[in-house]
């Protein structure tokens, strides 16, 4: 059975970090790229961040270039998603999804079942 579980929200101050992470399993974790997405409320799910499937290349929204950092560890199944400098407009429901393909998360899947942040003012 896939499962994909997100864990590390919770709500922080404007200007702080959080690191997410997403334990896979069920599937060859090495075989997929690995991304990150969020969901607003009354917004579409919009992509972040995404890694290559041996973790030597990654890809990064505008939105969060230089705030965020996507990494993945291939021993241990998981995917993180190291935010710093978080804003208010960061409050999000954040999902990591893998897709079978060896560089970009394009078209997942499998989502994971989210995971919410919020960030105070």
């Amino acid at each position: 059975q896939v499962q994909l579980v997100e864990s590390g929200g919770g709500l922080v101050q404007a200007g702080g970090s959080l690191r997410l992470s997403c334990a896979a399993s069920g599937f060859i974790f090495s075989s997929y790229a690995m991304g990150w997405f969020r969901q607003a409320p009354g917004k579409e799910r919009e992509f972040l961040a995404s890694i290559f499937r041996s973790g030597a290349g990654t890809y990064y929204a505008d939105s969060v270039k230089g705030r965020f950092t996507i990494s993945r560890d291939n021993a241990k199944n998981t995917v993180y998603l190291e935010m710093n400098s978080l804003k208010p407009e960061d409050t999000a429901v954040y999902y990591c999804a893998a897709e079978l393909t060896s560089r970009r998360v394009v078209y997942p899947n499998y989502w994971g079942q989210g995971t919410q942040v919020t960030v105070s003012s």
